[in-house]
């Protein structure tokens, strides 16, 4: 049985923490209007560049969670939550989730130094952005030995930026068993292509081609990589894969956890100014018995989503055991909070709120597909009672794990 006790000091805000929420804030107030997320998810990348760079360069966000040896900052994963409440907070298209905090994790978990100092400076300065593929089901993908390393054969699918990733850390089936392997597709050539670099011209063939999928949420893009062939690397030893990839989609679910926070807040926000200024039979909206009771219920929903959030950033931050029980809690209780946040986001914004053209639905469709990225809040539910001994599944599988 877990502990699921903690120091309340961890839990709150600290001034740095603070004052961090500010400039990210007014920096992504100027940077992520609707109408720029908007041109950012539609552009070639999938984000924009140059904020990407500014995120790195004035502010540091990539660097937060690395350690220092590494080129980061050496603060912990409470900071990062912070900017990932305030990147979902707008629906920034940049890839913090599958860069920062999936193949980040997925990296220094691995315990490869020489893996660790050859990609993490290049995360931490905004120079490298990454994912990885077969998280959380074994990819279709394997690897063999060839005659001039490791190549990977297979395919992945639903990758998150699986389009435009410098690295791509695969979790893949290897003679010795299930390894985790390094693939950095060229770009020179054009997304789709992944020809490698270093080939040449007619001596080389398209060793890791990569297909954009058409999904619900736009500012959150995924592909289908195919490998055939493509130069990989192990990163960590043989029997490791299994381990480093459930305590990564902890980290997932707990970094999905603050953007809903984030987005909730926003929700919340905007439906009450509209609620303010709305009028209907000479009285703004807001003052119907109604309305009240339903912003209510939106708010005691968001706070509990808060709780459960920082909780849950608090177990990571200190490498509690109880993080698989916070992480999978705060999946139930910030999807549940965003599902309804957006639901009435829309519905108390009247006609206005079902058109393209209000913003509303960029963030019901975020919500919608984040609710299954790392596992519904039934398979948490599932998961949560293997965990706390209420089944006899103890070792916390679903279809999450």
């Amino acid at each position: 049985m877990f502990r699921l006790d903690t120091d309340p000091t961890l839990l709150l805000e600290s001034e740095e923490r603070r004052q961090l929420r500010e400039v990210l804030r007014e920096l992504l107030k100027e940077a992520c209007g609707p109408e720029e997320v908007r041109k950012q998810a539609a552009g070639p990348r999938g984000h924009d560049r140059l904020l990407w760079e500014r995120l790195a360069g004035e502010i540091g966000v990539q660097a937060l969670a690395v350690p220092e040896e590494f080129g980061g900052a050496g603060y912990t994963f409470a900071e990062l939550a912070v900017a990932l409440e305030e990147t979902g907070r707008v629906l920034c298209p940049a890839p913090l989730l599958p860069t920062v905090v999936l193949a980040g994790h997925t990296l220094l978990r691995s315990g490869d130094r020489q893996a660790c100092q050859r990609w993490l400076p290049g995360i931490a300065d905004g120079s490298l952005t990454a994912t990885v593929a077969g998280f959380p089901q074994p990819a279709n993908v394997t690897a063999e030995r060839g005659a001039g390393g490791w190549v990977l054969r297979g395919e992945a699918d639903f990758v998150l930026d699986g389009e435009g990733a410098d690295l791509i850390l695969v979790a893949a089936e290897a003679p010795d068993g299930t390894r985790l392997f390094a693939c950095e597709p060229d770009h020179e050539t054009g997304t789709g292509t992944g020809t490698r670099a270093g080939t040449g011209p007619g001596v080389g063939s398209r060793t890791c081609e990569r297909v954009a999928r058409r999904v619900l949420d736009p500012t959150r893009r995924q592909a289908l990589v195919r490998f055939r062939g493509a130069p990989a690397e192990p990163v960590g030893e043989a029997g490791q894969a299994a381990a480093i990839v459930s305590v990564v989609l902890d980290a997932g679910r707990v970094a999905l956890a603050a953007e809903h926070v984030g987005g909730s807040a926003h929700a919340l926000d905007a439906v009450l100014e509209y609620a303010r200024r709305r009028t209907q039979f000479g009285r703004p909206i807001g003052s119907f018995q109604v309305v009240k009771h339903r912003l209510a219920d939106l708010l005691v929903d968001l706070e509990g989503a808060r709780s459960a959030s920082a909780y849950a950033t608090a177990c990571l931050a200190g490498g509690r055991p109880e993080l698989p029980v916070a992480a999978s809690s705060a999946a139930v209780a910030c999807s549940g909070a965003y599902r309804l946040a957006t639901a009435e986001y829309v519905q108390l914004h009247g006609g206005i709120g079902f058109t393209w053209e209000h913003p509303a639905h960029l963030y019901v469709r975020r919500a919608r597909a984040d609710e299954a990225l790392f596992g519904t809040a039934d398979d948490h539910r599932l998961r949560l009672a293997g965990l706390l001994g209420l089944t006899g599944r103890t070792n916390g599988a679903s279809r999450t794990d």
